[in-house]
């Protein structure tokens, strides 16, 4: 969860690139409103640690400044809580202190309240908003003398550099699910990052998907995704997402002990411990 009371980012980072992980991912929260009339989604009471999640762009650079190879992943970002322009100077920065290390996941987050404190956009238009502040991004990232002409964002040419260390920019995750997830996913995302529990039957959804890439005209292999899990997978699990040609897997969420942080590292050791069976 990232909070204070967790491993410290480069200390995370140093254990999980001495065991072999491929990345860290760190989740975004700016605030939770006090209201709660957002239910937490996967029911009961809200834990309390996301009143504490500290910021995911510092803490990936702290990250990456203890690491070598390790990618740092926002996991998910939530783009529609920033202002465009800052954003886009962030990423770009941390793409280049992290010497291109960076994978930029995103999503439109679960709380209605929350958004709305940073921004007026109608929760049933959030998704549509989400794209278009991808296309800006992309703008910002790739052009010179940057434009953009749309519903929820409009400016006239800019400059803003530096652009990306990685061209043209750090990979680009949709962590959405559901229909309107897998349609944002199709039309922008350079990567799709759903979480299993929300998505029911792995296989059937990852199979469906495809089917919608390839029928929008997309090369469905040229998608690759990551699976955020739930709770404690197992072998057979990981196994069978490796099956369905999951390109990645991100454990930790939910697991057992989750709140504990003397469980971090055991958690760590133990799926070291399935790598050699599971490349």
């Amino acid at each position: 969860m990232n909070t204070p009371l967790d491993l410290a980012p480069d200390v995370l980072a140093r254990e999980l690139e001495s065991r072999g992980y491929d990345s860290l991912w760190i989740g975004e929260h700016s605030h939770i409103p006090v209201s709660r009339r957002t239910p937490y989604p996967a029911g009961g009471e809200m834990p309390a640690q996301y009143k504490s999640m500290m910021d995911p762009y510092l803490s990936l650079l702290l990250a990456a400044t203890a690491s070598e190879r390790l990618l740092i992943g926002a996991g998910v970002a939530l783009p529609l809580e920033h202002d465009l322009f800052a954003l886009a100077k962030a990423v770009s920065t941390l793409d280049h202190l992290s010497r291109g290390r960076l994978l930029f996941g995103v999503g439109v987050g679960w709380n209605e309240e929350e958004l709305a404190d940073h921004r007026p956009v109608r929760w049933a238009h959030r998704y549509r908003a989400l794209g278009e502040c991808v296309a800006a991004l992309r703008a910002l990232w790739t052009e010179d003398e940057a434009e953009f002409h749309g519903e929820f964002y409009d400016f006239e040419p800019v400059w803003s550099f530096p652009k990306p260390r990685q061209e043209p920019y750090p990979p680009l995750l949709c962590g959405t699910s559901g229909k309107v997830g897998t349609r944002e996913a199709v039309a922008w995302a350079d990567g799709w990052m759903p979480m299993d529990i929300a998505l029911g039957n792995v296989a059937r959804k990852v199979a469906r998907f495809r089917e919608i890439a390839a029928a929008g005209g997309r090369d469905p292999a040229a998608i690759p995704i990551t699976i955020v899990t739930w709770g404690d997978p197992d072998l057979a699990t990981l196994a069978g997402y490796r099956d369905l040609g999951v390109a990645r897997v991100v454990v930790g969420g939910a697991r057992t002990g989750w709140d504990d942080p003397g469980t971090t590292l055991p958690c760590l050791d133990a799926y070291a411990a399935m790598m050699p069976e599971l490349a």
